[in-house]
């Protein structure tokens, strides 16, 4: 793809990614091009399994039907949960990664939307203990996928855990470390549910130079029951522009960027 088509392109994906779905009219509008050229780059990005084009639409290939789950709502309902909110946080924290950097997604819906955030950039080394992510990420050459391993615990959760997780994590280290978690609070830190899960994402953040969190308003100043790791030891907060103005002030005095989408 020449250097020109592959920009536009970009800039196309960058649209869908920020508004969800567009039509052709409005995508060469917004890339002052012809529809015709249009055409021919979704053409181009639906071969590489990016885009799904719809009657008079077009949208970011992304939420897929895992077949072997189908009759399970857990995720799909988790998902839905705060959906706009958890779209720009993801699109917002992929932001942090650029070209040359290993970092590690952590499972869960919000990790799941950053790494479709990702499907169109390239060169970045992408370490993930979640199934899910994996799948989606396993068809794009311009990007490294590496899976843990590990047993899967939980239905619904594609998350992997255990000694064969925990020992992949050990021998790597990351530029980068997101972390989709159950509760971000000042006094008792950042938290899941699951034992299990909270030590591996221990080891992430032990291997990483940044730790972002990617949690919607709802889990700010909340917290579960397995303790991952203590406020200061996160670097960012992106989350939405519900979150209480004392909660962001009371994470700011630990030390923590946050970011507000």
């Amino acid at each position: 793809m020449a250097q020109k088509t592959q920009d536009r392109a970009n800039q196309i994906l960058h649209l869908l990614l920020q508004r969800g779905k567009c039509s052709v009219d409005d995508l060469a509008a917004q890339v002052d091009t012809s529809a015709a050229s249009v055409r021919r780059d979704l053409t181009k990005l639906e071969q590489r399994g990016l885009v799904h084009r719809t009657h008079g639409a077009v949208e970011l290939a992304g939420k897929m039907t895992y077949e072997p789950f189908r009759f399970d709502a857990a995720f799909p309902l988790r998902e839905e949960r705060f959906a706009d909110e958890k779209r720009r946080i993801a699109i917002a924290a992929a932001q942090l990664a650029v070209e040359g950097q290993t970092i590690v997604l952590a499972p869960g819906t919000t990790t799941t939307q950053v790494a479709r955030s990702l499907r169109h950039r390239s060169n970045i080394h992408i370490v993930t203990s979640a199934v899910n992510i994996g799948m989606e990420l396993s068809s794009l050459p311009s990007l490294q996928v590496t899976l843990t391993g590990g047993s899967v615990r939980w239905p619904g959760a594609f998350s992997m855990v255990g000694k064969t997780a925990y020992e992949a994590i050990e021998r790597l280290f990351f530029d980068i470390a997101f972390l989709g978690v159950c509760g971000v609070d000042a006094e008792h830190g950042v938290t899941v549910i699951e034992p299990d899960e909270a030590f591996l994402l221990r080891a992430m953040v032990l291997h990483a130079k940044r730790v972002v969190i990617v949690a919607d308003s709802s889990k700010l100043g909340t917290f579960s029951a397995a303790g991952i790791c203590s406020l200061q030891e996160v670097h960012t907060v992106v989350t939405d522009g519900a979150v209480e103005p004392e909660t962001v002030k009371s994470f700011e005095q630990h030390g923590v960027e946050v970011l507000v989408v």
